[in-house]
């Protein structure tokens, strides 16, 4: 069904009719939206090697030291021809000006491209696929590389085997609007390789590997020997293959390089924590929070020494309930502490093994069954609350 919804779209799109092309190209260059800085007739001509560089700045806005760095690919060209044309077309489809020097910075030969052989048929592919403006910069934004991609023969089948990997054309098209490259690998060389790799030799059952792939497309766009050594870490931390977290582990992992969680174990150790304990927490980052290894080592060594230090948790507790460690300390947990032990100062709250109940409470749920009862007795709780909340600003 997905495969022949994609045929149809590539029947409308081989057959744009003249119509369609020549008002693309008054669009280009008549669009009122269009700086008049940047438009000029035939383009502005040049023997200086460098005026891109002024160019850049004064049509596209771009900072001296940017321009002089997005020039460089560029400096063959001698016109303003092509450059113009790409960016007024650009501003026609809803690019701001960011928008457009962000995807010109990471790849500048974009200004070399030819809008209606290059550009517009990508632009027109995505707009058949019942994607608004908007959903387009966003996606362009995030996988520019489409617009380097043919339509016909790497678009198409990248769509058709994700439409399969995912079991929506929604999913694919949601994350193609995330920040991820998910959408960048090729096919035959990196993905086709790495599906048999998980399936044949690692044994995950496809609906396990469908499911993962639906939050985490980029497990499978690594490079094959990448995804391997993913998977030697899975298994140097005690995670069998045939193991249904497995694949989740390699989730988990990928977020995070292994010198940096070698770090992260090592800090935990310094606090007293097992390798069991350790081992422990990971598992249970890896079902319920797994950003809980994306935090800073400083930012996990401060949380560890308040809930040590300051709530009297032992590291033990902590490895039991690692989520605790994702609260944020200056805004949630620290002002929650002070209005809690404000109240235990005057006998109202008693209930000190509690804490961490009360951070996992909403922000409203805590104020209903905490602040707002005691406000008449005690109504420097609220000022508590705020200060935390400017603090953590």
């Amino acid at each position: 069904m997905a495969a022949a919804t994609l045929r149809s779209v590539l029947r409308r799109n081989r057959l744009l009719p003249l119509f369609e092309t020549c008002h693309l190209r008054d669009r280009l260059f008549f669009s009122s939206s269009v700086d008049a800085a940047a438009v000029t007739v035939g383009g502005t001509m040049s023997p200086d090697p460098h005026f891109m560089v002024e160019y850049l700045v004064n049509s596209w806005g771009f900072s001296p030291s940017e321009a002089a760095k997005v020039s460089k690919p560029l400096a063959h060209l001698r016109a303003t021809k092509k450059p113009d044309a790409v960016l007024n077309f650009m501003r026609s489809q809803g690019f701001d000006g960011a928008g457009i020097r962000k995807v010109i910075s990471a790849y500048p030969r974009y200004l070399c491209y030819n809008v209606e052989k290059n550009l517009a048929p990508k632009f027109q592919f995505l707009r058949d696929l019942d994607l608004s403006e908007s959903d387009i910069v966003d996606a362009i934004m995030n996988n520019h590389a489409i617009l380097r991609l043919n339509v016909h023969r790497s678009i198409v089948p990248k769509l058709e085997m994700w439409e399969s990997l995912l079991g929506s054309r929604e999913l694919v098209l949601k994350h193609l609007k995330k920040p991820g490259w998910f959408f960048y690998s090729s096919v035959e060389k990196t993905l086709h390789p790495n599906l048999k790799f998980l399936r044949d030799e690692c044994g995950i059952p496809e609906e396990r590997l469908s499911l993962a792939l639906r939050s985490r497309p980029q497990l499978i766009s690594r490079k094959p020997e990448s995804l391997r050594a993913l998977v030697a870490r899975a298994e140097e931390l005690g995670t069998p293959r045939l193991s249904r977290m497995f694949v989740w582990t390699l989730g988990v992992l990928q977020m995070v390089s292994k010198e940096k969680f070698e770090a992260k174990a090592e800090l935990m150790r310094s606090f007293g924590w097992s390798e069991s304990e350790f081992s422990s927490a990971f598992s249970s980052a890896v079902r319920k929070a797994p950003t809980f290894l994306r935090m800073s080592l400083d930012m996990m060594r401060r949380k560890m020494e308040f809930f040590i230090n300051i709530v009297g948790y032992t590291p033990s507790f902590i490895a039991f309930q690692p989520t605790i460690l994702l609260y944020g300390l200056q805004k949630r947990v620290i002002p929650r502490f002070r209005v809690l032990e404000m109240l235990n100062t005057k006998g109202l709250w008693t209930r000190r093994g509690k804490f961490l109940c009360y951070v996992k409470l909403s922000n409203t749920k805590f104020r209903e069954k905490i602040v707002l009862p005691y406000k008449e007795k005690v109504p420097e709780l609220l000022d508590i609350l705020r200060a935390g909340e400017c603090e953590g600003k």
